[in-house]
């Protein structure tokens, strides 16, 4: 396990899915969901080369048929470190036999994690080194814990939106989404969200609606707040097990519409790569209020 701090945060990260492990502050503060296995045993696994699910777990590519399961292999494979600094790491995947039998691309993925100030920022960079175009889809789905809430109490938290009347979508149908957009109440742009928000799993917002996304205290506050420029946000807790965390998940893709038997390349929300071409972006992560510094 690798280790970045500079005098607000030290992060913990594992090259197995380039996953966040830990967040804290200077006072040793826990922000970061550990993976209880009895409520959801991840941090913040990268979700590549899909978002979300297939319908019925297949793709096609040129007609030919083959099998993914949700978010994509990155999140469940082993990355190297190819650069640390005390505030900065950076972990890389290419291609390989066991790749290419599921997705039949050759590329390279980068993630990177920096420190600057208060903030740590994630940067995504998919290179295409294959003699064709490629398609693929990235995202981010880091758990933060809750804040206020007590041992075994229900869950309960507000989020912030920037944006006061996002219009959601559904993602319940065997895992995709059905195209029908749902107005999500808010006050002034405040959510309150308990478990039963997450009855029917994320809370799925595309068309860019949103690009800040807060967890507040009791006092209004943001604990964290998550910057992004993705088309889509996913809101996420377990339903079913009072888990006391809450997901703000930054989409560059999106599940199958339900039925969804296309090519591959024709999914919603599909990027693509020219042969040499490569793609970059990043979100951020911020500790508490924001700083200058």
């Amino acid at each position: 396990m690798e280790q970045i701090k500079n005098k607000h945060l030290t992060v913990s990260l594992s090259a197995h899915g380039a996953e966040l492990q830990s967040i804290k502050d200077a006072n040793g503060k826990e922000y970061l969901w550990q993976a209880n296995p009895d409520k959801w045993g991840r941090h913040s696994p990268i979700l590549f080369p899909i978002v979300c699910g297939l319908w019925n777990d297949t793709f096609r590519i040129n007609g030919k048929e083959y099998s993914m399961s949700r978010h994509g292999f990155a999140r469940d494979t082993d990355f190297t470190l190819v650069a640390q600094s005390e505030q900065k790491a950076v972990y890389a995947l290419h291609d390989n036999a066991e790749t290419l039998k599921v997705y039949p691309f050759h590329f390279n993925l980068a993630i990177s994690y920096k420190l600057v100030g208060n903030k740590i920022k994630v940067v995504w960079h998919v290179e295409n080194t294959d003699r064709k175009e490629i398609y693929f889809q990235i995202g981010g789905h880091p758990a933060f814990n809750v804040p206020d809430l007590k041992v075994g109490e229900p869950l309960h938290g507000r989020l912030r939106f920037d944006e006061a009347e996002p219009r959601r979508i559904f993602g319940n149908v065997k895992g995709c989404i059905a195209p029908e957009h749902h107005t999500v109440t808010t006050e002034n742009g405040i959510f309150e969200f308990t478990e039963e928000s997450f009855k029917d799993d994320a809370i799925i917002f595309d068309h860019s609606q949103l690009h800040k996304v807060s967890l507040l205290n009791k006092e209004n506050k943001p604990e964290v707040t998550v910057d992004f420029k993705t088309p889509a946000i996913g809101i996420w807790s377990p339903y079913g097990k009072n888990a006391p965390f809450v997901c703000i998940e930054p989409w560059y893709g999106i599940a199958d519409w339900v039925e969804f038997e296309g090519e591959f390349k024709d999914k919603y929300l599909m990027n693509k790569l020219l042969p040499g071409c490569s793609f970059m972006s990043e979100y951020t992560i911020t500790i508490g209020e924001l700083r200058a510094d």
